[in-house]
């Protein structure tokens, strides 16, 4: 019920898309840049690398997780994409997957 509301209640980006944003730990440098930028979204854990964070605060660490951008933290977690000295962050609409924020943006 709590991921099906999280959905429904996530950022939206340009034309009301909704969003959604994931880390490629295998690029992440462990700067914590994308931490002091949202630290509701971001936390780097024990292992030095940073995860995405459910709606519960609880890190999501297997690999490709996401987790939907609170509209009023999309500019923050855009600037950490754009920051991020890994560019492993990865920002994407929900609708069809298409990464608007990040490396792999157009």
């Amino acid at each position: 019920m709590t991921v099906q509301h999280e959905a429904h209640t996530g950022g939206a980006g340009e034309g009301g898309e909704l969003l959604e944003v994931w880390i490629d730990q295998d690029l992440c440098t462990g700067d914590g840049i994308c931490v002091q930028y949202a630290p509701e979204v971001f936390e780097l854990d024990i292992d030095g690398l940073a995860y995405v964070k459910g709606g519960d605060d609880e890190l999501l660490q297997s690999a490709g997780a996401t987790t939907p951008v609170p509209l009023p933290l999309l500019l923050d977690v855009v600037d950490s994409a754009k920051e991020c000295p890994g560019d492993c962050i990865h920002v994407r609409r929900v609708s069809d997957r298409v990464e608007v924020y990040g490396p792999d943006a157009e």
